[in-house]
């Protein structure tokens, strides 16, 4: 009786004891979720409160650098005070020192970007043999062949002399001379020439109505004066590239200069509740006369007779050009008016003088040796009744589209059909390269080669989220704190709501730029 009544006792008390460290297990295991909670509501509360400091700014400029593969980060220094950023360093040619200033303004907290990257070829090339080719160069492009420029060249810097009826004309003929290999800078020294004058009111009214159909520009808050034909802009912008954007959009037929000192670039800008009527719902008349505005300041493509239909958010484009770029450009153009979702491109091509495939092979491969970027690499064309095929290996998918681009500006091309391979460099293939609307000038998306590989990233699904936490926060053109992420297996799905096709797609890009494998992205576009 007595070891029954003990083994109860000693039963209970093992109980007791169980409970005690189940109960005692229980306490620390809530403790530890406490403190984890704690934790996460700590972290998001410093990302909420996360100050823009020079350091902090210098360091993002200098991570959207090392993201893209068409400048060399490693060469490029960069330094921030209030808000000012400067580039030093050297890069091989002018379109990589113009693309890393174009790269350093889209970062959220850069008011100005001061360029001091000096241009170091790889090798040397005597002034005959740059201007030889950058005469080449202007006569084999469509849209400028039938300018009269001359030009001088004088220890590897070009300068342009004529006349042309524009001022896109004018940047175009730069344009051309500076993506020639050896070239250390332009002087355009273009004379435009107005075919008849406008009146300031004339010019005010259309630079407002290009301010207010840019996808890229927040009008609402930019003021515009125009006296003899001088256009000054001022007011409140959200970003440096926005601001390179606005006065972009200023120089409309007529226009003798633009000042754009009097914009600021303030973050509180990019505020929805300011942006006016920029995203309410737009008729398909409006939308249609918007494009054509667009195609017709194109010194490529206004020209020709390239008729927009709209229906919804949907843009056919119809016509007849006489140049592959052409075709491209009027769907850029169109792409990038407010309103625009889709572009079906039905523009055909035929070239006016009809070449031999022969010929244009010729051409199409001197281009090639003439571009900076480009170059150096073996690069194999073969023209069958105006189609350029190429072959070879290059090492990024920015440099195929480049030579896919540089294929397309010659006379004769009526498509290209791009084999070339990308060499593996070990990297995440999909963070390489991503269109930026105030970078790029063609998206890759829309090349029938290009597509984003399901790959396994090298990122824990923690790190991927991080980093597109960071890129959205760095970024001027999303407003992070309505974008939701969540990464699983490296696939990111973005939630919440955005004001604009254009938030919508900068979000996607920074979700790819910051490591995601796949991005799903099921962000709603408010309705006005």
């Amino acid at each position: 009786m007595r070891d029954q009544s003990e083994h109860r006792r000693n039963e209970t008390m093992t109980k007791e004891s169980f409970v005690g460290r189940l109960n005692r297990k229980m306490m620390i295991f809530a403790a530890m979720i406490a403190l984890v909670v704690i934790g996460v509501s700590a972290t998001h509360a410093a990302a909420a409160k996360r100050q823009i400091t020079d350091i902090s700014v210098t360091d993002a400029v200098e991570d959207e650098l090392l993201i893209d593969k068409a400048v060399p980060a490693h060469r490029i220094d960069v330094s921030t005070v209030d808000g000012v950023v400067t580039l030093s360093g050297s890069v091989d040619n002018v379109l990589a020192k113009e693309r890393a200033a174009r790269i350093a303004r889209i970062v959220k907290g850069v008011r100005a970007v001061v360029n001091k990257l000096e241009v170091d070829p790889p090798f040397l090339r005597t002034d005959g043999q740059i201007r030889d080719d950058v005469e080449t160069a202007l006569l084999s492009d469509p849209a400028t062949d039938s300018y009269e420029i001359d030009v001088r060249v004088n220890d590897n810097v070009v300068t342009l002399s004529g006349a042309v009826d524009s001022w896109q004309e004018q940047v175009l003929c730069e344009t051309v001379a500076k993506g020639v290999n050896g070239v250390k800078g332009v002087n355009n020294e273009i004379e435009v020439l107005w075919p008849k004058e406008r009146s300031d009111y004339e010019i005010k009214t259309e630079v407002e109505q290009a301010l207010r159909w840019d996808a890229f520009v927040d009008h609402a808050l930019i003021d515009v004066t125009v006296k003899e034909g001088k256009v000054t802009l001022s007011g409140t912008v959200g970003s440096a590239a926005e601001k390179n954007e606005a006065s972009w959009d200023a120089y409309v037929h007529g226009v003798k200069s633009v000042d754009d000192t009097g914009l600021e670039v303030k973050r509180w800008a990019r505020d929805k509740d300011l942006k006016g009527e920029k995203y309410v719902e737009k008729s398909d008349e409006e939308i249609e006369n918007a494009v054509e505005d667009a195609l017709l300041y194109d010194p490529r493509v206004f020209s020709f007779s390239v008729r927009p239909e709209v229906s919804g958010k949907r843009v056919t484009l119809r016509g007849t050009v006489d140049n592959l770029k052409a075709k491209r450009a009027a769907a850029q153009d169109a792409r990038n008016t407010v309103g625009v979702r889709w572009v079906e491109n039905r523009i055909k091509v035929r070239p006016v003088t009809p070449l031999s495939d022969q010929k244009i092979e010729d051409n199409v491969r001197s281009a090639l040796v003439r571009d900076p970027y480009v170059e150096s690499y073996e690069i194999t064309v073969d023209v069958i009744n105006g189609v350029a095929k190429l072959y070879g290996t290059v090492d990024t998918f920015f440099e195929k589209s480049q030579a896919d681009d540089v294929a397309s500006r010659i006379n004769g091309v009526i498509m290209v059909d791009n084999h070339l391979k990308v060499q593996e460099d070990g990297s995440d293939p999909v963070i390489q390269e991503l269109y930026d609307p105030y970078v790029d000038n063609r998206l890759l998306d829309h090349y029938d080669w290009y597509y984003h590989r399901p790959i396994y990233s090298s990122k824990s699904d923690w790190e991927i989220k991080e980093n597109i936490d960071d890129e959205l926060f760095w970024s001027p053109f999303v407003d992070a704190e309505d974008v939701t992420v969540v990464v699983d297996d490296g696939v990111a799905t973005l939630t919440g709501t955005v004001d604009s096709w254009s938030e919508y797609d900068a979000a996607m890009n920074n979700a790819y730029e910051a490591g995601a494998v796949y991005v799903d992205n099921d962000l709603v576009v408010k309705r006005p």
